[in-house]
């Protein structure tokens, strides 16, 4: 696993970790209740294979969109596929390496 891998694989847990949860209010908590209220149910039925998927099942379809930072990569964009959405949940590492914030974005 590559160095760059690896810190997108520390970027997904971070959100995992982050939902349901007081951090996650502002980020991947208000993507996933914005995402569920905006699409339609067939996009659901589609790609979960039900049209009032649960909650968590949504971040299991977050794809990578961008990564990008000065040096090593910083910056994590991860949203839904089938460009369904201009938001993104993007995770930034700090210059020691550490997630020093998850944000959703447009």
């Amino acid at each position: 696993m590559t160095a760059v891998e690896a810190r997108q694989k520390l970027a997904m847990d971070a959100i995992k970790n982050a939902f349901g949860t007081d951090a996650g209010e502002d980020s991947i908590n208000l993507f996933v209740e914005h995402h569920l209220e905006e699409l339609p149910q067939s996009y659901w039925q589609l790609h979960l294979g039900s049209s009032t998927p649960e909650p968590s099942a949504v971040i299991g379809l977050l794809k990578l969109r961008s990564s990008w930072g000065e040096g090593d990569i910083e910056n994590f964009d991860f949203t839904l596929p089938d460009e369904v959405t201009n938001y993104v949940v993007s995770v930034h590492f700090d210059s020691g390496g550490t997630i020093d914030e998850i944000s959703m974005e447009s």
